[in-house]
């Protein structure tokens, strides 16, 4: 399977409105304030926009709410594996993303056979609070001689000036968050990406 590699994650749909245009072609919707008919109605919303715009939606998380949406994908962390119906999302034919972090995660993400496999965070992020510290470039190599064919993504950090370097290391797919959002100016930002990406 050959995926974009670049791959931006938001927290709301306006971002989809506003990047997809520019030639995304494969973005997460990673919601973790709203429930309910809300959720429901951006995840709906998100897998109408990356379908005009010939982009690939992948849900975080809300592995329901991406199945009742006719999504394609779905990001579940090590957390969201203890309750994710892993069956019920095969048979909806849709395909699952996996976040890693050490051997252990990553022996039972490749338990489930997933369709890409995530590793981070590779640089220090400001995102969210982990415990784990960064991984580096290296860890990139070894994950990827571990996996194989599996498309590996790295995230946490990353910048369009550290992407070469990821792609140099072992990594498919390049995924960023707050080197977008919290850009100065995101539409500039994301052509860079797309730039070094294409």
């Amino acid at each position: 399977m050959t995926l974009p590699r670049f791959y931006p994650i938001f927290d709301h749909t306006d971002w989809l409105r506003r990047l997809l245009p520019l030639g995304v072609r494969l973005v997460q919707l990673r919601i973790k304030d709203l429930t309910g008919d809300a959720l429901v109605e951006q995840i709906s919303q998100g897998q109408s926009l990356c379908r005009a715009h010939g982009a690939i939606l992948v849900v975080n998380d809300h592995w329901q709410a991406a199945i009742d949406a006719g999504g394609d994908w779905v990001h579940l962390g090590q957390e969201d594996l203890d309750t994710a119906d892993i069956a019920a999302l095969r048979r909806a034919g849709i395909k699952l993303g996996l976040s890693t972090h050490d051997h252990a995660e990553l022996d039972r993400a490749l338990s489930y056979a997933p369709d890409y496999v995530a590793l981070g965070p590779v640089y220090p992020t400001i995102l969210k609070k982990m415990k784990w510290h960064e991984q580096g470039l290296d860890k990139l190599t070894e994950w990827k001689r571990l996996i194989g064919d599996i498309p590996l993504i790295a995230i946490g950090g990353m910048s369009v000036e550290r992407a070469q370097g990821a792609f140099s290391a072992g990594a498919d797919v390049v995924s960023a968050v707050t080197d977008i959002t919290l850009h100065s100016d995101p539409e500039a930002r994301v052509r860079q990406w797309l730039d070094v990406t294409g």
